[in-house]
């Protein structure tokens, strides 16, 4: 599992507890994207010996983060998983399945499928999500419910092969267009989603929505001539 982790000393521990509990985890990598609060000294006070820290001196982005954690990740299968406990490691089975079974090389766990529990939050931020999943499957030519979702798990294969350029949140865009693009196997299955607020710590913004427009175009496999991975 890699953990990407900004500004989270309230929530990474109990994330990194029931990460931990999960029967599916190997190792647990926390990258510190450079956090100013007391992240860093909650991630060192972990003890257990399948969590590795990476630290970044600055904030790059979740980005940045991931293209981190990536290349230390040695298990079979890597999850990413966020450390703000909006997405639960109870999910890891059926997110898992698929490659478990040989049938799929990458999993999206989609917060619009029906059939798990959801916070019922903000309606733009939903509006926002499928405009840029829609506009995501135009370039790409696959049919994803959720684009945007932090449960994204893979063959370590797939990563081997896949050269994240994007730093922050466009990297969403640019990990769903390469790995639709290089024609790997893509299954989606429904997950349940525990949103916070602005208030209680959700970053993402309207900025992100821009970033990821562009990033939509940028990468898309659809173009002649561009690059697969």
């Amino acid at each position: 599992m890699v953990m990407p982790c900004y500004n989270e000393e309230s929530t990474v521990q109990a994330a990194a507890k029931r990460v931990l509990e999960s029967p599916y985890t190997l190792e647990l990598i926390i990258v510190d994207d450079g956090s100013t609060d007391g992240t860093r000294q909650a991630i060192h006070a972990i003890d257990d010996p399948r969590v590795r820290v990476i630290s970044q001196p600055v904030n790059q982005g979740k980005g940045s983060a991931l293209r981190l954690g990536f290349a230390q990740a040695s298990g079979k299968y890597v999850v990413i998983q966020d450390a703000d406990l909006e997405y639960d490691p109870e999910d890891y089975g059926v997110l898992l399945e698929p490659l478990i079974e040989g049938r799929g090389d990458v999993v999206y766990g989609s917060r619009f499928l029906a059939g798990r529990p959801h916070r019922v939050l903000y309606y733009w931020h939903s509006v926002g999500n499928r405009l840029l999943t829609t506009l995501s499957n135009m370039a790409t030519n696959i049919n994803l419910t959720d684009m945007e979702t932090c449960y994204k798990a893979f063959r370590r294969e797939v990563l081997e092969g896949l050269e994240i350029k994007e730093n922050r949140f466009g990297v969403e865009a640019e990990i769903t267009a390469k790995v639709a693009g290089s024609g790997w196997r893509i299954y989606e299955v429904g997950i349940s989603y525990a949103g916070r607020t602005y208030e209680e710590g959700k970053k993402i913004g309207w900025r992100d929505g821009v970033r990821t427009l562009w990033c939509i175009a940028r990468y898309s496999p659809l173009v002649p001539g561009r690059r697969k991975r």
